[in-house]
C-alpha cells in the first residue's frame, strides 16, 4: 500500500505489520524463518521485493517510488548496494489532485479505478550479483483456485479488529495462506475470510508488506505468482481500517509482465 494519505487510500499498497492473522489462532504459528524463502529481500524502511536473477530484484513499484533513493536493500541479512531502479513504463502515481478530491468526497473509487489501471512494479539492479542466495523463480500460468503462501514483515492484527492504519509497517516475519480468487490481466485476489470458511492459517497482507511474494508451492519449491501491491477500499479512506476479514488484496500477477522483467533485464545487462 505511499506515505499517510496515500497509505489511506490504498491503505492501498500495503507498504508494508506483517500479515495479518485470523483472531483464533496463535501469532506463534503465523511466524516464518527467514530461511524459509531467501530470495525476500527489505527496502528500506519498509516493503519488500524478491531475487529474481544474481542482480535483479523485482517489487511493487509503489514501494520504493515514495522514497527520495534506494541505495541499498537487504538480502539474506546482508545489505546490498543499489545500482538502479527501473519503472515499469505504464506505472503511475495517484495524483494529489486525486488523492484531495478523494478525501473530499469521502469516497475512494476513483483511487480504486486509477490503482487498477496502473502498472505497479519495478526492478532493482544491484551493483553485484548475490552469490548466497537463490533467485526464485516465477510461476508461469493462471494462479486462480491455487493456496498461496503470503510473506511479510508488515504491519500485524487480527480480523476482527484489523490493524492500525498508520503502522507501524515494519515487523517480525511473518506467513499466512489464501486462496487466489481472482486472475485477469495485472492482478491476482484474495479474500481474508473469516473462520470457519478459512484456511487453517488465513490471513491477507497487511500495510508494509508492498512488494512481498505471493508464493506457489510446485513441488518442494516456493514459485512467485504475484507481490502484494494493494487493498481495495469502500467509501471514506479516512475512516478505512485495514486489515479486517473481508478485505478484498491484490497482488502483480508476475506472469503478466514476464515479458517486460525478461526484456528489460536483457537489454540493461547489454547496455
Amino acid at each position: 500500500m505511499l506515505r499517510l494519505v496515500f497509505f489511506l487510500l490504498l491503505a492501498v499498497a500495503s507498504n508494508a505489520g506483517a500479515i495479518v492473522i485470523r483472531d483464533d489462532v496463535q501469532d506463534a504459528q503465523y511466524r516464518a524463518a527467514a530461511s524459509s524463502f531467501p530470495a525476500l529481500a527489505d527496502v528500506p524502511a519498509e516493503g519488500h521485493g524478491v531475487l529474481i536473477a544474481p542482480r535483479w530484484v523485482v517489487t511493487a513499484a509503489h514501494a520504493v517510488a515514495w522514497q527520495s533513493q534506494v541505495d541499498v536493500i537487504v538480502l539474506n541479512g546482508e545489505p546490498r548496494d543499489v545500482d538502479k531502479v527501473i519503472f515499469h513504463p505504464g506505472f503511475k502515481k495517484l495524483p494529489q489532485s486525486l488523492i484531495d478530491a478523494v478525501m473530499k468526497e469521502k469516497d475512494a473509487t476513483a483511487a480504486m479505478e486509477f490503482l487498477v489501471d496502473s502498472d505497479d512494479i519495478a526492478l532493482v539492479r544491484l551493483a553485484h550479483p548475490v552469490a548466497d542466495v537463490v533467485p526464485a523463480k516465477i510461476y508461469r500460468g493462471s494462479p486462480l483456485g491455487k493456496v498461496i503462501r503470503i510473506l511479510g514483515k508488515g504491519a500485524t492484527g487480527t480480523g476482527e479488529a484489523g490493524h492500525h492504519p498508520h503502522g507501524p509497517n515494519r515487523t517480525d516475519l511473518r506467513h499466512a495462506f489464501n486462496v487466489v480468487s481472482t486472475s485477469d490481466g495485472r492482478w491476482i485476489g484474495y479474500v481474508f475470510d473469516r473462520p470457519p470458511a478459512a484456511h487453517p492459517l488465513e490471513g491477507s497482507a497487511g500495510n508494509g508488506d508492498s512488494g512481498g511474494p505471493l508464493l506457489v508451492a510446485v513441488g518442494d519449491q516456493w514459485q512467485v505468482a504475484g507481490l502484494t501491491s494493494w487493498k481495495h477500499v469502500d467509501g471514506d479512506p479516512a475512516t478505512y481500517w485495514p486489515g479486517k476479514y473481508g478485505q478484498i488484496n491484490y497482488g502483480l500477477h508476475l506472469d503478466h509482465y514476464a515479458e517486460w522483467i525478461e526484456t528489460t533485464m536483457a537489454l540493461d545487462e547489454e547496455s
